[in-house]
């Protein structure tokens, strides 16, 4: 039998919800049962998967409240969540409006005159979808939702941190049976990650580096594809071109929002000596103004510290800075308030790249900010880093872009950062230890859970094979 978790209330550092995974048997039988489903569902075609998740989308609609209080209570924060909900919902129209193209299957004559060429596709039976707790609705179905119309069943193993948003979530997945047997949501830790891995045909992970390397180890030892979006330790290069008041802006929204816990989070910020002092200040002052969301959800801007040990990683990445020099000029304590764990906005100068606030993925609203002298500088500063992610330029557009095509990294925001959590029509690919495989943007990210597979036609009455005729 497996033990029960208990699950923290991120805002009042309470375990007020439990949660219960199942025991490997069960699981595989679980998947068992949603592997021999999906045959129904492919057979259901496009338009019925597309029907489908659009009667659970309004299924959702009808219980947003209930999902909203949910996800507050894993997350702490109300507007992300707002914003959450939206993306996710919105993520189910674009993908049942672009599927219809993107698979359309295509017959060719060939190079050879006599052989057509029939090429279709076909879908991983049963895809293993492994999500984190900082976006915990959104990234549990930012896989599923493009899988499952390529006719796929999915098991998704949200994080044991934030699995709250799964019961009203599974409430409104129920009033559509069709969709109920090829989705399922199992909740559990790592070892239920890891049973999960055992019984999928791909596998979908969203996590950290450490985390990634075993689930790929495991993916391969069972030669099964596993796609993986981790960690970042995204840089902002600010030139002297720049505009300061956009740029300022753009870096604090980069690095804060959802309390800086997304990978795509701005993590350490390079500006032209010319323009440095004037930059940190303005930078400064703009942080100061942002409100702790506490009493209540809607007091301020930043909401809590979701799981409990990373406030230990905030601080000690703070506390190792300081002790090597660096200057804090707002933020920069964790504070327990009611139980939670909360930092404010926190703006740092004379830092270097032998902290670990420069290198290691800090996931918080830290804002370390570095000058440089050359543009080269800037670029070997920014490409200085085991992580490839994302990054963002400032300047005008023809140096941004100049600067943009130097750096190792898969998404680079001009005169904005990260826009790739707004905009998904861009293939992009992680770099480094930033992930493994497939785009999760753009047309890339429905055909990854295809196989392709070729038919090949011969149109002539030649009895014999070509090759047999001496005279071919």
């Amino acid at each position: 039998m497996t033990k029960p978790i208990e699950v923290r209330n991120p805002r009042t550092g309470k375990f007020d919800y439990v949660i219960i995974p199942p025991p490997p048997r069960l699981l595989a039988q679980q998947c068992k049962r949603t592997r021999r489903a999906q045959v129904r569902w492919q057979q259901l075609g496009l338009e019925g998967r597309i029907e489908a998740l659009q009667q659970w989308k309004q299924a959702i609609l009808s219980g947003r409240d209930r999902l909203t209080e949910a996800l507050v209570n894993d997350t702490g924060r109300l507007s992300t969540s707002v914003l959450e909900i939206d993306s996710f919902l919105s993520s189910i129209d674009r993908w049942c409006k672009l599927a219809p193209e993107l698979l359309q299957e295509s017959a060719k004559n060939t190079a050879i005159p006599f052989i057509a060429l029939q090429q279709t596709s076909v879908p991983y039976p049963l895809v293993g979808v492994i999500s984190p707790w900082n976006f915990p609705l959104l990234l549990s179905n930012i896989d599923s939702i493009p899988a499952l119309l390529a006719g796929c069943a999915v098991i998704v193993k949200p994080s044991e941190i934030a699995p709250r948003f799964v019961a009203p979530l599974t409430t409104a997945l129920n009033a559509v049976p069709k969709l109920r047997d090829v989705l399922t949501f199992v909740e559990g830790a790592g070892e239920t990650g890891s049973a999960l891995i055992e019984n999928v045909d791909l596998v979908c992970f969203t996590g950290s580096v450490a985390t990634g390397r075993k689930v790929a180890e495991a993916a391969a030892k069972r030669f099964i594809p596993a796609f993986l979006e981790l960690g970042g330790k995204d840089p902002a290069i600010v030139l002297e071109s720049a505009n300061l008041e956009l740029a300022i802006s753009a870096i604090l929204w980069g690095s804060v929002v959802n309390t800086g816990q997304s990978c795509l989070s701005i993590e350490r910020i390079y500006v032209a000596e010319s323009i440095f002092e004037k930059f940190y200040h303005q930078l400064v002052a703009k942080a100061y103004r942002l409100e702790l969301a506490y009493p209540t959800v809607e007091s301020g801007e930043i909401g809590p510290i979701i799981a409990e040990r990373q406030a230990a990683i905030i601080s000690d990445h703070l506390l190792d800075a300081v002790e090597k020099g660096a200057v804090i000029h707002c933020g920069g304590v964790i504070e327990d308030l009611g139980g939670g764990w909360w930092c404010r906005p926190t703006v740092l100068t004379q830092v270097n790249h032998s902290m670990k606030v420069m290198t290691e993925e800090t996931f918080g609203p830290i804002m370390p900010v570095m000058p440089f002298s050359t543009v080269e500088e800037a670029v070997s500063l920014a490409n200085d880093s085991i992580y490839g992610l994302s990054a963002a330029v400032f300047a005008s557009e023809a140096e941004a872009l100049k600067v943009a095509h130097q750096i190792d990294a898969g998404a680079i925001s001009i005169n904005d950062a990260a826009l790739t959590a707004l905009m998904h029509e861009g293939e992009k690919n992680a770099f480094k230890f930033s992930g493994l495989g497939g785009s999760r943007m753009g047309a890339a990210a429905l055909k990854r859970f295809m196989r392709k597979k070729a038919i090949l036609i011969k149109t002539n009455a030649i009895n014999d094979p070509w090759w047999f005729d001496s005279e071919a």
